[in-house]
């Protein structure tokens, strides 16, 4: 599969990965930063979201498969890698089988379990009737009756785009994701040791990575940093983006 890729900046490659009902347009502007200090940053839509391709398989081996597929048809050799949430855990999966990468950054997310948390989300998006709505703000009044929170009802309409012919689409593949939901929040089973440098950065109110959840990631990643943003959410990025990018040009440099 060929995903599809936005690119910034010239120098060390960097290669990015989003979560679940993102996109690279998510993190573009931390995206930016990171090529300021010389790096050539690739923000990577997964399958099933953004412009990358649709497909029926959807699970983290076929997306560390595209990965690896990714940097060898760009021709990019011992990058570091970072991955946000479903992308973490996509990262994690790539250690286990690929050597190709210099340094790992994994952003708020562990390889245990996480119970399925996304069923308001997609109530909401299966209530919108895309043959119905005229504007963007029909969507956003059916969806604002199972998503109340702002910022996270802004994230995920930001998939629904305007259609050549005047209707709407959806930038990510609502009825593979919601089929499969309850597999990208199952445990990657890591029995590989992997040595190489890696970062996880957790936000301080987030619940997604505890102390107990480190220890068990360290025993795999042997030589891997934890640190703590203060004030940040589990998008991290976006909650302290001035600190979550001086995190990573330090760990990086």
């Amino acid at each position: 599969m060929h995903l599809f890729s936005r690119k910034v900046g010239e120098g060390q490659p960097f290669v990015v990965l989003h979560g679940v009902f993102g996109s690279s347009d998510n993190l573009f502007t931390v995206c930016k930063k990171i090529a300021e200090s010389g790096f050539e940053v690739h923000i990577l839509d997964a399958r099933n979201h953004g412009q990358s391709p649709r497909n029926e398989v959807f699970n983290y081996e076929v997306m560390a498969a595209d990965l690896n597929a990714y940097l060898h048809e760009n021709n990019i050799q011992n990058p570091i890698i970072m991955g946000h949430s479903m992308g973490g855990k996509t990262v994690m999966t790539f250690a286990q089988t690929y050597t190709n990468f210099s340094k790992l950054i994994i952003v708020d997310i562990a390889p245990r379990f996480y119970p399925t948390h996304h069923d308001h989300i997609l109530a909401g998006l299966a209530a919108i009737d895309l043959s119905k709505i005229t504007s963007r703000k029909d969507a956003e009044d059916i969806f604002s009756n199972y998503v109340s929170d702002f910022g996270e009802k802004q994230f995920i309409l930001k998939n629904l785009y305007r259609t050549e012919e005047s209707g709407f689409d959806w930038r990510i593949n609502i009825p593979v994701i919601s089929r499969e939901i309850y597999q990208i929040g199952g445990e990657i089973v890591l029995d590989k040791k992997v040595e190489k440098p890696t970062l996880l950065i957790r936000g301080s109110d987030s619940s997604y990575v505890t102390d107990a959840d480190f220890e068990d990631f360290k025993s795999s990643f042997v030589n891997a940093e934890l640190l703590t943003i203060e004030g940040a959410n589990h998008w991290v990025h976006a909650t302290k983006p001035i600190e979550f990018v001086e995190a990573i040009l330090e760990f990086s440099a």
